[in-house]
């Protein structure tokens, strides 16, 4: 006898709602609804997976196709919101292109909060919270995520430094060196944060303040000069590596 096809298909569309979900019906409108009439051509009976960062992930149906909407009818719950490690990500903001990508890979990775953090040297001064936002939203519909990182608003770093938890370690990457990563979170195990710089690095009078933080930890990633975007994701990695769900 033929086997009996996965259901749902392994390439049912997910959408991001940003509204508690529960069995019963659902109307999409807007860019989702555009999407996913037009896009990716669903008619009624189409599965679609739902997820909306509180309750977990829900399979619906395609009830109805209107012209600017689509009625779904929200059925069972495949899965809880997934845990997420107890990790900060506290970055400069970069230009534009290369800080969509580390709030999209903050998002594949893990993390649980993206905290912009303005420094001396940032040579980007707005961030346009709901543009990273949307590139979170799109990493987790792709990569199968029941969570987002929580985005908060940009801080200056001296201010960042003066509300600092008192329980919660404190990794940045020095460029002028510091204890290897790996070993250093391997031996401060619980909730942590990672401060990255911008593209010109910390100036001295920001790394002395940094350490003067009783949790701060001066680390290095190795050998080579990263770049800002690059340093943000290698060190999210080595920290779950360590700490995280790995």
């Amino acid at each position: 006898m033929p086997a009996t096809p996965a259901w749902p298909p392994r390439s049912t569309p997910r959408l991001f709602v940003n509204q508690p979900l529960a069995p019963g019906p659902l109307t999409v409108e807007g860019a989702p609804a555009h999407y996913l009439a037009q896009v990716m051509r669903l008619a009624p009976g189409d599965p679609v997976k739902l997820f909306d960062d509180r309750t977990g992930e829900w399979l619906a149906t395609v009830a109805e196709t209107k012209k600017r909407a689509l009625l779904l009818d929200i059925g069972e719950r495949l899965r809880e919101r997934e845990a997420v490690p107890d990790l900060w990500l506290c970055a400069a903001p970069l230009k534009k292109g290369r800080v969509d990508w580390v709030a999209e890979k903050a998002c594949e990775l893990g993390v649980a909060r993206l905290q912009p953090v303005l420094t001396r040297r940032t040579v980007v001064d707005r961030v346009n919270t709901d543009r990273l936002r949307a590139h979170m939203i799109e990493a987790a519909e792709q990569c199968a995520r029941t969570a987002l990182p929580e985005l908060s608003e940009p801080v200056t770093l001296a201010a960042l430094l003066a509300g600092w938890p008192g329980e919660r370690a404190l990794f940045f990457a020095d460029e002028t060196g510091g204890a290897p990563a790996l070993a250093a979170m391997r031996e401060r195990p619980g909730p942590a944060a990672l401060l990255v710089g911008p593209e010109g690095g910390f100036d001295a009078g920001e790394r002395d303040a940094i350490r003067a933080l009783p949790q701060a930890v001066g680390v290095t990633l190795g050998p080579r000069i990263l770049r800002a975007d690059t340093a943000a994701a290698a060190i999210v990695s080595v920290w779950m590596a360590v700490n995280g769900d790995w």
